[in-house]
């Protein structure tokens, strides 16, 4: 059935108001962005992502504004409600749903642990991210859907091809600029984008942990005890510098 069959033969569909110049605006963003993939390659520095980054996240922002609004929490019952702080991998972000389901949990025991519905794909204020790794080929993948997706759309589509491609944008935005993010040089997985130090052996190129450990060698030294004075002596300092003439 067509929108306007939806909407009632009588009095017609109407275009949303604003959606042809926003339409229009993701059309020429999305344009681009096979400019800005053609330049990348394999190994290519993250500095070289950045302008993908940027493109995508403002198609991103477009295809948003032409969706219906998100559900912050993405729960459907609780649209707007409270945000799970702690929310364990795989449950939503619903805090009243999640405080439910710690409380089901625990009435019914292990059973229903293991019962529990399979993680899903994690979202960020209502829309997806995806899982590592995050590769080029990976980006490449996500804009061919979104490219796919970009042929379909029209004035009169539906607002549910709109929630579509903003997800896929923002797919694909993530994967950008985790790309775009400085390469882990040093190795080290709790610096990954220190600078490296010249001086440190293989392997523990990270100059922040070379100095933590060097200063904990310092720390480990046994310090040197100055001999006792006797009460009644008097500690004989030699100066380091003469004493200037009065």
């Amino acid at each position: 059935m067509s929108p306007a069959e939806q909407h009632g033969n009588s009095r017609g569909y109407s275009v949303p108001t604003g959606r042809p110049y926003a339409l229009k605006e993701l059309q020429a963003a999305l344009g681009s962005l096979g400019d800005h993939l053609r330049e990348l390659y394999d190994g290519a520095h993250p500095a070289e992502y950045e302008a993908v980054a940027d493109a995508l996240y403002t198609a991103f922002q477009t295809a948003a504004g032409l969706a219906p609004a998100k559900s912050y929490t993405g729960c459907s019952e609780h649209p707007n409600g409270a945000l799970d702080p702690e929310a364990p991998d795989g449950w939503g972000r619903c805090l009243i749903c999640n405080d439910r389901r710690r409380l089901g949990l625990r009435s019914q025991g292990a059973r229903a642990a293991a019962a529990a519905p399979p993680a899903g794909e994690q979202r960020r204020l209502g829309y997806p991210v995806p899982d590592p790794p995050y590769t080029l080929q990976a980006l490449r993948d996500h804009l061919r859907i979104v490219e796919d997706r970009r042929f379909h759309l029209g004035f009169s589509s539906p607002a549910e091809d709109f929630v579509r491609i903003a997800d896929d944008l923002h797919r694909a935005f993530i994967v950008a600029r985790e790309l775009s993010r400085p390469r882990n040089a040093s190795g080290c997985s709790e610096h990954p984008g220190a600078p490296i130090d010249p001086d440190a052996p293989p392997g523990e190129a990270c100059i922040f942990c070379a100095g933590r450990k060097r200063r904990a060698q310092r720390s480990a030294t046994t310090p040197e005890m100055l001999p006792r004075i006797r009460r009644g002596e008097r500690r004989q300092l030699q100066r380091r510098f003469e004493r200037p003439p009065g």
